[in-house]
C-alpha cells in the first residue's frame, strides 16, 4: 500500500503546480485594459479590414493527414526493428496496416486534398 502513496503524491503535485502557476499568473498579471491594448496587432502593421480571416479547410486536412502518417511511423518503427524476429502473423498484420495506410493516402490524393491550389 505504501507504493500507492507515491502515486498519490505525484498526482497531487502534478495538479498543484499547473493550477498554482495559472492562479499566480492570474493574480499577478497587470489588468489595465485600454482601447490601444485591445486593438489587433499583426507584426507591427495595423490591420486593414476584418482581422478575422477564415482559412481553407484543406490546410487542416493536410495537417491531419501529416499527423496520421507521422504517428504511423511511431507504430511502424518498433515493428521494423524487430521484423527478423517476428512470426508470420505479426508480419502479415504489419503489411495489412501499411496497406490500410496506402488506401487512405490514395483516397486523400484522389479527392485532391493534397493539392496546394
Amino acid at each position: 500500500m505504501s507504493s500507492w502513496v507515491y502515486v498519490g503524491l505525484f498526482l497531487l503535485v502534478g495538479l498543484i503546480i499547473p493550477v498554482g502557476a495559472i492562479g499566480a499568473a492570474w493574480v499577478l498579471a497587470p489588468k489595465k485594459p485600454n482601447p490601444i491594448k485591445q486593438m489587433t496587432y499583426e507584426c507591427g502593421i495595423e490591420t486593414v479590414g476584418d482581422s478575422w480571416v477564415q482559412f481553407k479547410a484543406q490546410y487542416y486536412i493536410f495537417a491531419l493527414v501529416f499527423l496520421i502518417f507521422d504517428v504511423e511511423t511511431v507504430f511502424l518503427f518498433p515493428w521494423a526493428v524487430k521484423l527478423n524476429s517476428l512470426g508470420m502473423f505479426a508480419v502479415i498484420e504489419g503489411i495489412i496496416f501499411i496497406l490500410i495506410l496506402i488506401v487512405g493516402l490514395a483516397y486523400t490524393w484522389r479527392k485532391g486534398m493534397l493539392e496546394w491550389v
